[in-house]
């Protein structure tokens, strides 16, 4: 099985530890990291504004002054842990593995990058939505590991969202292959883990239902390659996507999580 990896450069749990994982079992043939332009992060701006308006885009920076401030380097160190437990269970990666670094996975390096490795299977750990001319490219597809349950909770922060609700039942990753939509692929399993809505950020939490499951993954991923994957079956139960997460629905949450745990 001939695998390649999308990932964020200085994300290391992608960059490192999962490519150390995929090595592990697959033929790692190759890794694209992105190094995103500030212009794309300019224009994700524009569109949480233009999707929430100005009073919710406030909230959304509220919450990211107060993550940067008082949680990030507790995820960091978080993190860190995290990343050198896999590492003593996953060898490093063969040096002789391609790394293309680019701006975008939909560049023409990107697309003829993956053209020319072939692999069977892609696994897309990116923001950016892949275009149809680059994730049809593995003949067995592209995976995501979705933080969030689909349908219920599509787009990048479903597991923020579920934990804002209180829809505990919910908080966990979906496996789907890329279609054309967003998060609408089909369904190849849901994870989920032990967590500490009190004490732990949600990005942790989202990190725990992918890194818990490194395993079962595994598993899922080599059924994939060999056909004999169940999709599961969505239809009928509620769709819907979500934006940036707020400061007032963060206080919320860690509010109602405290007496949820005061009440247990």
């Amino acid at each position: 099985m001939r695998t390649l990896l999308i990932c964020h450069d200085g994300y290391p749990l992608d960059q490192e530890a999962m490519a150390r994982w995929l090595a592990s079992f697959s033929h790692l043939v190759g890794l694209i990291v992105l190094r995103e332009k500030k212009q794309q992060t300019w224009r994700r701006i524009r569109r949480e504004l233009n999707r929430s308006g100005p009073l919710s885009f406030c909230d959304v920076l509220a919450f990211r002054l107060y993550y940067s401030a008082f949680l990030s380097g507790t995820d960091r160190k978080w993190e860190a842990r995290e990343l050198e437990k896999l590492c003593r269970v996953y060898p490093p990666v063969p040096p002789e593995i391609p790394v293309l670094y680019t701006h975008s996975p939909n560049t023409p390096e990107a697309k003829q990058f993956i053209e020319n490795l072939q692999p069977d299977i892609l696994i897309a750990r990116c923001k950016t939505l892949l275009k149809e001319n680059v994730f049809s490219i593995p003949l067995k597809g592209t995976l995501v590991m979705h933080p969030g349950v689909c349908p219920e909770y599509r787009n990048a922060h479903g597991c923020f969202w579920a934990l804002a609700n209180g829809d505990l039942e919910q908080v966990g990753m979906t496996l789907l292959r890329i279609d054309r939509g967003v998060d609408t692929g089909p369904v190849y399993g849901y994870f989920t883990s032990d967590f500490d809505e009190v004490e732990e950020s949600h990005i942790v939490i989202q990190n725990r239902v992918v890194f818990d499951n490194l395993d079962r993954i595994q598993s899922k991923i080599g059924e994939i390659f060999r056909g004999e994957a169940r999709q599961l079956d969505t239809s009928g139960r509620p769709s819907a996507t979500w934006g940036q997460p707020r400061f007032t629905s963060y206080l919320k949450w860690k509010h109602r999580a405290k007496k949820r745990h005061a009440g247990s």
